[in-house]
């Protein structure tokens, strides 16, 4: 008999092409289905709470599987880290019920972008981090990020070929802050080497994300940070519609899954 299991995986998303398996290339999916169906000793499908796109990085992604092994939680924690890359780690594994659907039980998701503003970028953590050397107005930026929050269409940062029935998402929080040797994003590249890190930190919750929006929103809040919009210039873009309005779609690597919240009662991560 299948258990439904949760598990809370981490990784760097540098060398893969995202979370979805392709063609060509090698995804996160592709690694976890891999490293469970050798230890099962059968096809395991897994399945995610949201598809990371290529370059993109995960704190607190939710994934359920199925398997027939009876090994406990913790054995089959150890046993996958031992199988999968190190860029790749299982936080934790959790017996969830049957019914539980990591996408269709999210009630929100967190992203975080992080932006490393500064002259110099130190090697240590170019992976993560989108270098924008000229000087950023954070509190103008902040300003702009705070009027996305409430029921909002947001085609004007979705990019083309996407097939959603509507573009409107409700973001629950964003604001953009700069933080210096502490904080959730310097934690984690301090832990890298990074020398007495300064940041730009975009975090935004909402019920859901568009292609390419976050990013497409970050392209946006730069271009108000250094001066080139007025932070009002959102509700403008908003009402548009316009994806060309907006501004460019920042790189990928700076993107962050941190968590995500669940209604289901076997949910139990930070942010639930």
């Amino acid at each position: 008999m299948s258990r439904t299991l949760k598990l809370t995986v981490a990784y760097e998303g540098t060398a893969y092409v995202g979370w979805q398996r392709q063609a060509e290339g090698i995804s996160i999916q592709g690694l976890l289905e891999d490293a469970l169906s050798r230890i099962d000793g059968r096809p395991v499908v897994v399945v995610a709470a949201g598809r990371t796109d290529a370059g993109v990085h995960a704190l607190g992604q939710i994934v359920r599987a199925r398997i027939g092994t009876a090994h406990d939680g913790a054995m089959l924690t150890r046993a996958l880290n031992g199988l999968l890359p190190a860029d790749v780690r299982v936080l934790s594994v959790e017996e969830a019920d049957a019914t539980f659907h990591p996408r269709y039980d999210a009630r929100s998701k967190t992203y975080q972008y992080w932006i490393w503003n500064g002259s110099i970028l130190p090697p240590a953590v170019r992976q993560w981090c989108w270098h924008v050397a000229r000087p950023l107005d954070v509190s103008r930026m902040d300003a702009a990020a705070r009027l996305l929050e409430g029921r909002r269409d947001f085609a004007a940062f979705q990019s083309t070929g996407s097939e959603v029935k509507t573009s409107e998402r409700t973001v629950r929080r964003a604001w953009v802050r700069r933080e210096a040797g502490s904080g959730e994003a310097p934690a984690v590249l301090a832990r890298l080497g990074a020398p007495d890190p300064q940041f730009v930190v975009f975090e935004i919750e909402a019920d859901g994300f568009l292609r390419h929006m976050v990013r497409a929103i970050v392209g946006t809040l730069v271009e108000i940070g250094d001066g080139r919009r007025e932070p009002e210039s959102v509700t403008r873009l908003l009402a548009s519609r316009d994806r060309s309005a907006a501004g460019a779609t920042a790189p990928a690597h700076g993107l962050v899954l941190v968590g995500v919240r669940c209604t289901s009662r076997n949910c139990r991560t930070r942010r639930c």
